[in-house]
């Protein structure tokens, strides 16, 4: 009985559209609020390696289309603004050169972290402060962090060292193909701990590229609690490539920093997606401040 009178609706409604389509677009100018820059802090302690942080201010989302171009610009600190401004395609960094980091050790001994900007020869990824000495740390050991800069901003954090997990096996296995189609996966095994919550991100990359990332795996214990737990990937590697298989035991502010990251790029540019923010484990600002404890395997796909 309404099927006649709903379709001719649609259809009227389908007419106007088409009718007004050339005036459907229509360039809005949005006034976004005004955005307060926070300290931005990234710091990952290392057993037996010299610390190194990396600091920033952080920014508006959107780039500033009137400062747009691809050529680098840099602008140097001054007595209102203490930053170094590096530039490009209308997104600014910009690096506070005021700030004083402090890192506490387990024995209450304070290590300053002065500011020389470099970049991590074998990571080859940038920091702006560093400390004096390697760090010697066990299981259950907290150090502290403190991060202030001239302007009444300050950042604190703390962690807590976990415990080491070792792999127990790195192996793999070809498809049984032949020619270009011959490819293998790989397989990382490792024991869980009883009657602990643990937290485990897997990381597989080429031993001649660092910074590659063959395959990424954010995991929990609530499935294999107490167990041998093997974690495959798909068969996408080549024969010949040598592969680095690296376990890290997580606190669980870093493991609920790193989905809360992962969550945020994958709603990135999707207009479907809620807003994800990012989890800090820090306090005062936004980042990260841990501790890596990792096991490191590597295999050669012959």
């Amino acid at each position: 009985m309404r099927t006649k009178p709903l379709f001719a609706t649609l259809s009227l409604t389908s007419l106007l559209l088409l009718a007004a389509g050339c005036n459907l677009e229509k360039e809005v100018d949005v006034v976004l609020p005004a955005y307060t820059p926070e300290l931005t802090v990234e710091c990952y302690l290392k057993p037996e390696e010299i610390p190194r942080l990396t600091v920033v201010e952080s920014g508006a989302y959107l780039p500033s289309a009137a400062s747009a171009t691809d050529q680098l610009t840099i602008t140097l600190p001054s007595a209102t603004t203490p930053t170094v401004g590096i530039g490009i395609n209308g997104i600014t960094i910009q690096v506070p050169v005021d700030v004083t980091v402090r890192l506490t050790l387990p024995g209450g001994q304070v290590m300053p972290l002065r500011f020389a900007p470099g970049i991590d020869p074998v990571t080859r990824k940038v920091f702006t402060h560093i400390g004096t000495a390697p760090l010697a740390m066990q299981p259950g050991q907290r150090f502290d962090l403190d991060v202030r800069d001239t302007r009444n901003h300050r950042v604190t954090g703390t962690t807590t060292v976990p415990t080491f997990i070792p792999i127990d096996t790195v192996r793999y296995e070809f498809n049984g193909l032949s020619g270009s189609n011959r490819k293998a996966n790989i397989l990382t095994r490792w024991t869980d701990p009883t009657g602990t919550a643990d937290y485990y991100y897997l990381l597989l990359n080429k031993f001649s590229e660092p910074n590659d990332d063959s395959g990424d795996y954010l995991l929990n214990d609530q499935q294999f609690n107490g167990q041998t737990y093997t974690a495959p990937t798909t068969y996408r590697f080549e024969p010949g490539d040598t592969m680095t298989a690296t376990l890290y035991h997580m606190e669980q502010a870093h493991y609920n920093f790193q989905q809360s990251v992962l969550g945020a790029v994958s709603a990135n540019g999707n207009p479907f997606a809620q807003p994800a923010r990012i989890r800090s484990t820090v306090q005062g600002g936004l980042g990260v401040f841990t501790v890596l404890m990792a096991d490191r395997r590597t295999v050669i796909l012959q």
